[in-house]
C-alpha cells in the first residue's frame, strides 16, 4: 500500500502569476499533479520544465497539443507515459488525454489528466473515449487509474454521471476542506475532479481553506482553485510484475519530449542555477483555453 497526494489544477496558461502557482503548488506538496491549460504556445517544453522545477517536480506526461500535463515528485517513479488526441470537433478547441503510469512505494498506478469541452455533446462522447484509453491502460500495465481535470460540467451531469458509474468521486467519497473549485475568487461550483477506481481507497479529497496564506494566494495564481485527493493504492490483484520490471522512463530531469514533439528550444539552465520563482516560469501570452 502506497499513500499518494494528488493535486489537480488548471494554470490557465500561467497568463496570471507563475510564481502564485509555484507557492501554492508547493505548499500543498503532492507527489502528483495533473496540470490542465499548461503552456502550449512559443517556448512551451521550456516554460513547462520551469513550471515543472519551481515546483520541485519533474514532467511525467504530456505532449504540446491541448495543455496537458502530469507532474510527479522525484521520489514517484515514472514507468510508461501514453497521450491521445480526442476527436475533433469542427470549431471547438482540440481535447486529449495524458496519461502517466507511476509507481510510488514499489506500487503502480495510472495517472491521467483531461480537460472536457464546455459543448455538452462533446464532452459526452469524449468521456466515452477517455473511458476507452483508461480501460487499455489499466489493462496494459496492470494499474489502477486515478483520473484528474476540468470536467467544465456540475455534479448530475451527463458527463459526470458517466464517470462516476465508472469511477469514485473522490470529493463526494472523503470530502475535506472546500467544495467549490471555480472560480479562485469567487468559487460557485464544482467543475473539477479526481475520480479514482473502486480498488483505490479515498482518505480525503478537496480544496484546502485553512491557511489563509495560502488561500490568499489563488486569485493571483489561476481562475481555478487547487483540488487535493490523498488517496492509498495498493497492489492489484493482478501481479505488478510487469510493470515493476519496466525500466524508468524518466530520461532527462523533466523527461524527454516525445519524437512527434522535438522542435528547436532554449537551453533549459543548468541544474545548479538559482532564479526568482517567476524567472523560472515565465508567462504564457497566447490566448488560453477555457
Amino acid at each position: 500500500m502506497a499513500s499518494v497526494r494528488l493535486l489537480s489544477y488548471n494554470v490557465r496558461s500561467l497568463r496570471d502569476d507563475p510564481a502564485a502557482v509555484a507557492r501554492v503548488v508547493r505548499a500543498i506538496a503532492p507527489d502528483v499533479v495533473c496540470v490542465q491549460e499548461v503552456p502550449r504556445f512559443w517556448a512551451w517544453r521550456l516554460k513547462r520544465r520551469r513550471l515543472a522545477r519551481a515546483c520541485g517536480l519533474r514532467v511525467a506526461a504530456g505532449r504540446r497539443a491541448c495543455g496537458l500535463a502530469v507532474l510527479a515528485a522525484p521520489h514517484v517513479r515514472r514507468v510508461a507515459r501514453e497521450f491521445h488526441l480526442l476527436t475533433p470537433d469542427a470549431g471547438l478547441h482540440r481535447r486529449a488525454l495524458a496519461i502517466a503510469v507511476l509507481e510510488a512505494g514499489g506500487v503502480p498506478f495510472i495517472a491521467a489528466s483531461t480537460h472536457l469541452d464546455l459543448a455538452d455533446a462533446p464532452r459526452l462522447r469524449h468521456v466515452d473515449e477517455i473511458l476507452a484509453h483508461l480501460g487499455r491502460a489499466r489493462a496494459r500495465y496492470r494499474a489502477p487509474v486515478v483520473l484528474a481535470g476540468d470536467v467544465n460540467e456540475d455534479p448530475g451531469g451527463e458527463s459526470w454521471k458517466v464517470l462516476t458509474r465508472h469511477f469514485q468521486d473522490a470529493y463526494a467519497a472523503a470530502p475535506a476542506g472546500g467544495e467549490l473549485t471555480f472560480s479562485a475568487r469567487n468559487p460557485r461550483r464544482r467543475i473539477d475532479a479526481v475520480f479514482t477506481d473502486p480498488s483505490i481507497r479515498i482518505t480525503s479529497c478537496g480544496v484546502p481553506i485553512e491557511d489563509e496564506t495560502l488561500t490568499a494566494d489563488y486569485p493571483k495564481a489561476t481562475d481555478h482553485r487547487p483540488l487535493v485527493a490523498d488517496v492509498d493504492v495498493g497492489l492489484p490483484e493482478t501481479p505488478a510484475a510487469h510493470a515493476s520490471a519496466l525500466p524508468d522512463r524518466w530520461g532527462e530531469a523533466e523527461g524527454e519530449p516525445h519524437r512527434e514533439d522535438r522542435e528547436a528550444m532554449p537551453r533549459s539552465p543548468r541544474p545548479g542555477h538559482i532564479a526568482s520563482a517567476s524567472e523560472r516560469v515565465g508567462l504564457d501570452c497566447r490566448k488560453h483555453v477555457t
